[in-house]
């Protein structure tokens, strides 16, 4: 199958019933060349929203047509001509799980919770939202509503042709804790009792796995080939688990909207472990999907598909067209320019796959919650993920299915708990020379009583009898810190000392704050007293006593960072990259191994949170003369920023390592490395 393309549009038309004429301003040739002239070449059109609309001449379901075509029931036949012979390939959408009519129409079909309530967004709906505007009460996929789905899907396949068919998009496929008559004798057939949620859960995914099974057989009958995708804003270890099903990936994640600039991140370090082709999602709306009449700054626009660009994504914008179908030149304007930039940049990012030299395992892998969405990112990763930016270092987020030989330190970050299967694949991994670093219950088996992993060399006494405790930087870790008390916010685990050394101390309070006795407004401040070992080492492997990087997420408190920044710095004393810019600098190194180069990414835009809701990015910072120092597998033989092809002066060392310095990086900038 045909790559991914760069530079594509997702053009959003949920549109109501209530508008009784629609695309009355449409022209399908306007459309089609001012997609061209904004230098796009795909876009996902719609064939049925949210509303429940068709926008197509349908021959299976003629009163779904919307009633306000009344002038051009060929909608989306004529879109895509129109953009077919410019090149432009347009994947069809249709929805899934939130359909207006039909959940209004069959109420049989609509999900429901264990309490009996119709569930609202995919998730368990125990408040009534009768009056609340929204197309959102979510059908189940395991009742009759499946077959109608798929007949829908093969009408509109006819109706358009089938060589005119470049994929299937399939939105709002969620894992939902559904008792609807149909999942409770489902449940039943299967052994599972309905009455227990996780019991539920478990035949939900299953579910889901075989409807997404099914549907993409279904539609490879009708036409091999094309792409298809389910869309569940979110793309995690459960969505991993049905890759087989997908023929790529699509990273929903706006940052003006609920994602928010951390989601994206952290979600494309650990979908591109799949070796699956992808791209991700943001939109030109200045908050979220359905902001009409908005328009995203510039500088945030470019910042989100330079960053795509950085971590090798293809890029996405989504849009929504006008009810009277004209399409806004105004915003392609703004699109343009920064697609146009997109595609100057893109022979640096074909074919392109990330170096790094950790790996970051995820305890979202173990979640079971129904909710597969943006929110579900654990704390502990959004904020390992911030601290290892700004400290530089290049890393994967991975789940235990991962290779862990492909990295130097394997990171468990809090809360990862560890069967037999995952401690014996760390003891084999460090056997053979890897290193690990863990916190907080990372390590622990899964009743939390011992260290699955021995080879930290450390017992497990149990909750640490003081919150907040204190650690004191020694003059190997957290050397650039006054040496003096720091606290850590929350509770730790104490831990016994056996094959380990203690390499940083924690002292504990006078007292816990309760009513009885409590100090200040806060809490308790060090007694000065020693009580337990904060870090510990045994032959390079780490354990840090508390959640450090659930503690960074919550106040970023930069003594956790210069601590760990100590023991990174222990285990790898030469980093693929350092550089001496500021901590709001990201910096991303790829290879493009047909080309012998690797292309280095920096990008410095500073997101704002001057509004109550969204982070905002209005400004381009421009930093100057920073220096980086690189340490890469190959011999490099020339540094290039590209793509003005502006030779760069550098210095050879030892170990293939090199020095140079960028002059200027205004937003984002690409220096290529070549090798050959």
């Amino acid at each position: 199958m045909e790559e991914l393309r760069f530079r594509q549009i997702h053009m959003d038309f949920h549109t109501s019933e209530k508008i009784n004429t629609i695309c009355s301003e449409f022209d399908a040739d306007d459309f089609a060349s001012t997609l061209e002239s904004a230098h796009v070449n795909s876009v996902t059109c719609f064939s049925r929203c949210h509303h429940g609309m068709l926008y197509y001449n349908s021959k299976k379901f003629p009163q779904l047509i919307h009633l306000g075509l009344k002038n051009n029931k060929n909608l989306l036949e004529s879109q895509i001509d129109a953009c077919h012979k410019r090149g432009i390939k347009v994947p069809i959408y249709t929805t899934v799980q939130w359909d207006y009519y039909m959940s209004m129409n069959h109420p049989e079909w609509n999900c429901i919770s264990s309490d009996g309530a119709f569930i609202y967004r995919c998730f368990d709906g125990k408040t009534p939202k009768v009056y609340s505007p929204g197309f959102y009460r979510t059908l189940c996929v395991n009742t009759p509503y499946r077959q109608f789905l798929k007949d829908q899907i093969e009408d509109v396949i006819n109706v358009v042709g089938k060589n005119n068919v470049d994929g299937i998009f399939l939105d709002i496929v969620k894992v939902v804790d559904c008792s609807c008559e149909y999942c409770k004798k489902g449940m039943l057939e299967k052994g599972y009792n309905p009455e227990l949620y996780e019991e539920r859960i478990k035949y939900a995914q299953e579910m889901i796995h075989d409807f997404k099974k099914e549907m993409t057989k279904f539609i490879h009958n009708i036409k091999p080939n094309i792409s298809v995708f389910y869309n569940g804003s979110h793309i995690g270890p459960r969505t991993m688990k049905d890759k087989e099903f997908y023929t790529h990936w699509e990273l929903e994640s706006l940052p003006s909207g609920k994602w928010g600039y951390a989601h994206f991140g952290n979600t494309v370090r650990y979908a591109r472990t799949s070796g699956m082709d992808y791209l991700s999602h943001t939109g030109k709306f200045h908050t979220s999907w359905g902001d009409f009449h908005s328009m995203k700054n510039k500088e945030a626009l470019e910042y989100e598909c330079f960053r795509m660009l950085a971590y090798n994504s293809k890029c996405l914008i989504g849009d929504q067209l006008h009810p009277d179908g004209r399409i806004s030149p105004e915003v392609y304007d703004l699109i343009g320019d920064v697609y146009a930039q997109v595609e100057k940049k893109e022979p640096w990012c074909t074919k392109a796959t990330e170096v790094v030299e950790l790996g970051v395992l995820t305890s979202e892998y173990y979640k079971t919650d129904s909710d597969s969405s943006l929110k579900k990112i654990p704390d502990e990763i959004t904020g390992i993920c911030a601290l290892l930016d700004e400290l530089g270092y290049q890393f994967n987020i991975i789940d235990e299915d991962e290779d862990f030989r492909k990295y130097k330190i394997v990171i468990l970050p809090d809360n990862i708990l560890c069967s037999d299967f995952l401690a014996d694949k760390i003891d084999n991994y460090i056997a053979d020379g890897g290193r690990i670093i863990a916190s907080y219950r990372s390590g622990l088996n899964y009743s939390e009583t011992e260290f699955a992993i021995k080879r930290l060399g450390i017992s497990l006494v149990g909750d640490a009898p003081y919150s907040p405790d204190f650690l004191v930087p020694t003059s190997e870790y957290g050397k650039r810190l006054f040496k003096t008390e720091y606290v850590m916010y929350n509770q730790g685990k104490e831990i016994k000392i056996n094959d380990a050394k203690e390499v940083v101390k924690a002292y504990i309070p006078y007292f816990n704050r309760t009513w009885e006795h409590f100090c200040s407004h806060l809490h308790t401040p060090s007694s000065h007293k020693y009580g337990y070992p904060g870090i510990t080492e045994c032959k390079g492997n780490y354990y840090f006593m508390h959640p450090i990087f659930s503690i960074y997420q919550e106040k970023h408190p930069k003594w956790c960072k210069e601590f760990l920044r100590d023991v990174l710095e222990t285990l790898i004393p030469q980093p693929l990259i350092k550089h001496d810019g500021p901590s709001t600098m990201t910096v991303t190194v790829n290879e493009q191994k047909e080309k012998g180069r690797y292309i280095i990414h920096i990008l410095h835009y500073i997101p704002n949170k001057i509004a109550d809701e969204i982070l905002t990015i209005e400004d381009v910072i421009p930093l100057y003369d920073i220096k980086l120092s690189v340490c890469l597998p190959h011999a490099v033989n020339g540094v290039t920023l590209v793509p003005d092809k502006e030779q760069l002066d550098y210095e050879i060392f030892q170990n293939n390592e090199i020095s140079f310095t960028v002059p200027k990086i205004s937003g984002h900038c690409m220096i290529e490395l070549s090798y050959k």
